[in-house]
């Protein structure tokens, strides 16, 4: 006689007994080609500047720049994205549309240097380029005029392309900013450039060590124009309006607090969505580990497949290249 089972029958730890068990059976998988780098390069350096509120993160010169993207492209990530750091600013931000400036110089060398290994990605915005640090132009009142700054972001729109960039980030949260970029291109021969939406962006507190990388001039803080963080169906209304104005991915921003909106995007969206593992992230991964307080390399593992699980198809992490050295 067969004694009756003395305990479950059903006992999902058979599928965590071993590692090769655990690789077998995961639900979700990072690779390095669905990791992008934020890359900063400041004008007029002559040697890389490290950002203190980001260890091992830097501003790249024009020249430490190639190896970052030669670094990259080895790794095998899916591309960089660029943020231009000038020397000079003014209330319009002509730097950004200067194709001499700092963005447009750093877009040219990068893609020279990484040819068809990644995707080259220039941030459209305006707000590092501007003395008073907002994301657009101002009215009279001191208010950002959301229609004017859209001719600005046309504007950019164009240098950016024709100096070979291979996707617009459209980072600034103007209403429209989509289709007028998106007619600007398609009015001066640039249709096959693609824009990247950043739809759902959150006036978040986690972007603190981004301001000094940018060396930020805004006082004051954005939220007339980016998401309130309280808010998750107006992230789902401006990835809807992006899509439906013409992105050809979106973007979530930041990832860590809003896995919920990623998760709503991924389930709904007909284009890629694409989220970014900010700053603030970083900086408390990093500050954590230096501390002894936790595991750096399974953090920095475990919160970008967090990402991944909650839906997105690419992540923005300044941990691209080490994570993808990790990974291959």
């Amino acid at each position: 006689m067969i004694p009756a089972p003395s305990g479950p029958t059903v006992r999902p730890r058979r599928l965590r007994a071993t590692p090769a068990l655990r690789r077998l059976v995961a639900e979700t998988r990072l690779h390095p080609a669905d990791l992008v780098l934020p890359v900063f390069v400041r004008e007029g350096a002559a040697e890389p500047v490290p950002i203190s509120s980001m260890p091992g993160v830097v501003q790249h010169t024009t020249e430490s720049l190639k190896q970052a993207v030669t670094d990259a492209a080895a790794a095998g990530i899916g591309g960089i994205m660029l943020f231009g750091v000038p020397e000079h600013k003014d209330a319009v931000g002509s730097g950004a549309t200067d194709p001499d400036g700092i963005l447009n110089v750093a877009t040219r060398i990068a893609v020279a240097e990484a040819g068809d290994a990644l995707v080259v990605q220039t941030d459209l915005c305006l707000d590092e380029f501007t003395d008073h640090g907002h994301c657009g132009v101002l009215d009279g009142r001191g208010a950002v005029d959301n229609d004017a700054t859209l001719e600005r972001y046309r504007d950019m729109g164009l240098a950016q392309a024709e100096a070979g960039s291979q996707l617009l980030g459209l980072s600034g949260m103007m209403d429209g900013q989509v289709a007028a970029v998106r007619d600007a291109l398609d009015g001066a021969g640039h249709a096959s450039v693609p824009l990247l939406g950043y739809a759902a962006k959150y006036a978040s507190a986690f972007y603190g060590p981004f301001r000094e990388a940018v060396q930020s001039s805004l006082e004051g803080d954005r939220r007339t124009y980016q998401l309130d963080p309280a808010n998750r169906r107006e992230g789902a209304r401006e990835i809807d309006l992006d899509v439906s104005e013409g992105a050809d991915i979106v973007m979530v921003k930041p990832a860590m607090s809003y896995l919920d909106v990623l998760a709503d995007a991924a389930a709904s969206s007909p284009v890629p969505v694409w989220a970014y593992q900010v700053s603030g992230e970083y900086a408390m991964i990093e500050a954590a580990a230096a501390q002894g307080w936790i595991d750096r390399r399974r953090a920095i593992e475990e919160s970008v497949l967090g990402i991944r699980r909650a839906g997105a198809d690419a992540v923005l992490t300044y941990w691209a290249t080490e994570l993808a050295g990790w990974l291959r």
